[in-house]
This record gives structure tokens, sequence and C-alpha cells, in this order.
């Protein structure tokens, strides 16, 4: 019989692994959708709003290809049972990835903003080149603030008698004081960096644009309702993933360790992948469109396989097909 203890942690590594693979089920399909319809905006025809998306994705992307390793420490209790190489890799991925979409985040805020504060002159001034030249920027600074994990890793301490945490099958965890004095500056200024400030600048954009397409009578129902669910959206992803993450930051700055809800703030930061598709399809008219089509194509392949096992016929189906294969006004 299990002791309570072990019950406890046993029912936690359930619910990591668990919220894990539902991460992995439905940001992966989904950003792939996304990937698929950004990259052919952008090759199409290249505007910065589709290059700030794109780039989200990718590193969403980037971040749900490593979850598996993820899953796998999960599945063993949080124990680091891989080869060592792939424990900073892996984290090195995991929370740039993580502090990158803060700041394309941001940046597509900003962009939303401007373009309806100051349309004439944004239109004029926009320029892919910007785009390009931000999401280099973002990717280069945060990677280079989260190759910490490389230095923590394999940081030379002097008392020879501690282990280290791959010494202990522990990845990035558990530091020891000398590991700590260089690791707890450089969180505290992740929190204020890549999550204060970008908050901030997020709360402003989004504020400022719903209120001004609330005045405006000439905008519809219809895209006041997508800008609020775009502010909603972002805002959502902000508080719910990387807020509890980012706080422990701080907590472990003023406490100098780490809070032992850390591993579940780390879980709830994960989320981000699945969330962001969301964002996207407030975001892109074009994503809207491809997913609405591929809404219905599954719903049809699904009536199609009920109505052949039943040996029915699905007048709904016939109809839906015929709408679809008779020209519209447009097309003719």
């Amino acid at each position: 019989m299990l002791s309570e203890e072990e019950d406890y942690t046993h029912g936690h590594r359930s619910l990591v692994l668990l919220v894990y693979i539902v991460i992995f089920l439905i940001g992966f399909p989904a950003n792939l959708v996304a990937f698929y319809t950004f990259s052919k905006k952008v090759r199409h025809k290249s505007i910065p709003i589709d290059i700030l998306l794109l780039n989200l994705t990718l590193s969403d992307l980037l971040f749900l290809l490593f979850l598996p390793f993820k899953m796998k420490e999960a599945d063993d209790y949080m124990k680091w049972n891989m080869p060592n190489f792939l424990c900073p890799l892996t984290s090195f991925v995991f929370y740039s990835t993580i502090y990158n979409s803060t700041y394309f985040l941001t940046a597509i805020s900003i962009e939303r903003y401007l373009g309806v504060a100051f349309p004439i002159q944004y239109k004029l001034k926009r320029r892919p080149l910007y785009a390009m030249v931000a999401s280099l920027f973002f990717w280069v600074i945060s990677m280079a603030h989260v190759s910490i994990v490389y230095i923590m890793q394999y940081f030379e301490h002097s008392n020879t008698t501690q282990t280290t945490p791959l010494e202990l099958n522990i990845c990035y965890e558990n530091f020891t004081q000398e590991q700590m004095e260089v690791l707890m500056p450089v969180r505290l200024e992740l929190f204020l960096f890549f999550f204060c400030v970008p908050f901030i600048i997020c709360s402003f954009c989004y504020i400022n644009f719903v209120w001004i397409l609330s005045k405006r009578p000439n905008i519809s129902r219809k895209k006041r309702q997508q800008a609020i669910g775009l502010s909603l959206g972002t805002l959502l992803v902000f508080v719910v993933c990387f807020a509890p993450f980012n706080l422990t930051h701080l907590v472990g700055f003023i406490n100098w360790e780490s809070p032992s809800w850390r591993v579940d703030a780390v879980l709830s930061s994960s989320l981000n992948a699945s969330l962001d598709p969301i964002i996207f399809y407030f975001s892109s008219a074009a994503l809207r469109v491809t997913f609405h089509h591929l809404f219905k194509s599954l719903v049809e392949r699904v009536q199609s396989f009920c109505c052949g096992c039943k040996g029915l016929y699905c007048p709904q189906l016939f109809w839906s097909r015929a709408q679809d294969s008779t020209p519209s006004a447009n097309d003719r």
C-alpha cells in the first residue's frame, strides 16, 4: 500500500504527464496548420504581422518538439535518466522559446495598436524588413539570456564535496549555493525585462486597441468581437502561462531558493503552446478560413464514415457537397 507521500508523488507525476500530453496533442497539429498558413502568406506577400506570427508559430513548434523529453522526465518522477547532454539542450530550448513568445506577443500587440491608433502613418512606414530585424533580435536576446542553463549545468564550484544536479539525476534544479549566486540575479532580470515590461506594454496596447475600435461607428460587431478575442487571448496567456513561472523568479530571489511550487509553474507556462493558436485565430483571416475548412472537412469525413457504416443515406452531407460544388456568384 502506498504511503500518503508516495501517493501524492504518483498523483502529481500523473498530472504533469497528462498535461504535457494534452498540450502536445492540441498544440502540435494546431501550430502545424498555423505554420503552413503563415508560411504560404509570407511567401505570397510579406507583411509585418504575418512575419511575427510565423516566428511565434516556429517558436511554439520548437518548444513542442522538445516536449517529449519533459514527458519522459515527468514519467521518471522528475529524474533525468536520459543522456546528460540532452538536459541543458532541452532546458535551453524549453525556456528560450517561452521568453521568445513573450516578446513576439508584445510585438504583435504593438503592431495592432499602431495600426488602429495611427493607421495612415503606420501604413506608410511599416516594412517587412523591420519585422524581420525585430524577430532576429528576439531570437538572439532570448537565447543569450537562457544560455545560463549551460553555465549552471557545468558550473565549476570550489566545494568538491557537493554534488551537481546531474550527478543526482536532476535536470536544472537543486542548485548549489555558488550556482544560486549566479542564477538568482539572472532570474530577477528575466522577471523584470521578459515578463513585467512586455506585460505592461501588451496591456497598454490592447486596452487602447479595444477602446479605439469601440469608439468607431464604422467598425462591425464581428470586428469588435475579434479584437476583444485577440486582446483577451493574449492577456490570458500572460496571466495563466507566464505569470506563475516568472513569479517563481521573484520569490526565489527574495528567499534565495526556488519555491516548492516551481514545477507546477513551469507546467502552466507550457500551456502557452496550446493557447497561442487562439491568438493566431483572431489575428489572421487566412488562418480562420483554413481552420474552418479543416473543421468542415473533418465533420464531413466523420458523417460519411458513420453513414457508410450504417448503410444510410445522408441528405445533409449530400447537400453540403452539392453547395461546395456549385459556383457562387463571386466565382462566376
